[in-house]
């Protein structure tokens, strides 16, 4: 009798304590909801908590991947760009069939091109965001993100692209003509697509006229001219053509 007592005490106390024991998953949705609510309120850092709370206790749960992708918002919307791209990252490398993974990789986009700086600083974010651009048009060429991204994409080709000019005109003002043309023609392997393609043909030709290399300076304008379509660089082109030779034959008399 007093062993049937003792059973019947530990299993009142058993069941006792799995009925006091919180549901885990009340908790993440109460969790979920109060972390959209700081969200909402611009809490950024009381929503980052919540949300990386259930990021650790709700892995395999149906919140796991919202509250990955809201963890990275929180830290994009308070401009912690680089720690965004992680949380976004993971969301789409361990959760790829999650209906969060475009806009997470859209936000990768978004915040590389925020990070990428004036061009006359280190341009690897901007590179990183136009193949992060280049690779969401590829995955999701049905998204309605496709037109903003390829208007991101020739922004950021163009601020590259006046870099590599700039670069070029700074050879010319050091008189280092050839590293000039050198840089011209790299602008127009890379960049051929962008507003300073015009600029650097006539820069090549500018470059070779510096230099005293008439003839292929005139045969560079006789192959390429049609390319050159602003009104003012093909004068500007034609009258360094024509002071060049004008030089050249003062010379040779």
């Amino acid at each position: 009798m007093q062993k049937r007592l003792v059973i019947i005490i530990l299993s009142s106390i058993f069941f006792n304590c799995s009925g006091n024991k919180p549901d885990i998953t009340i908790d993440l949705e109460s969790r979920f909801s109060q972390g959209k609510a700081f969200l909402e309120d611009k809490k950024y850092l009381r929503a980052q908590e919540e949300f990386q709370y259930i990021v650790i206790r709700g892995i395999g749960s149906d919140l796991g991947d919202d509250a990955q992708f809201y963890l990275g918002e929180s830290f994009y919307l308070n401009k912690e760009y680089l720690l965004a791209i992680s949380e976004f990252e993971k969301l789409a490398r361990k959760m790829a069939f999650s209906p969060y993974v475009e806009k997470a990789r859209y936000r990768i986009c978004e915040a590389y091109d925020i990070e990428s700086p004036e061009y006359y600083l280190d341009q690897t974010y901007s590179q990183k965001a136009l193949e992060r651009y280049q690779e969401f048009i590829e995955d999701f060429p049905s998204s309605p993100k496709v037109s903003e991204a390829l208007v991101a994409i020739q922004e950021l080709r163009n601020k590259m692209a006046f870099k590599v000019y700039e670069t070029g005109i700074l050879y010319n003002k050091m008189e280092e003509h050839q590293s000039a043309i050198f840089a011209y023609e790299q602008l127009l392997d890379n960049y051929y697509d962008t507003a300073y393609a015009e600029n650097a043909h006539f820069g090549i030709i500018r470059s070779h006229c510096l230099l005293g290399d008439i003839s292929i300076a005139n045969d560079y304008w006789t192959n390429n001219n049609q390319k050159i379509k602003s009104d003012d660089l093909r004068k500007k082109a034609q009258k360094y053509l024509s002071n060049a030779k004008k030089s050249l034959k003062k010379e040779s008399n």
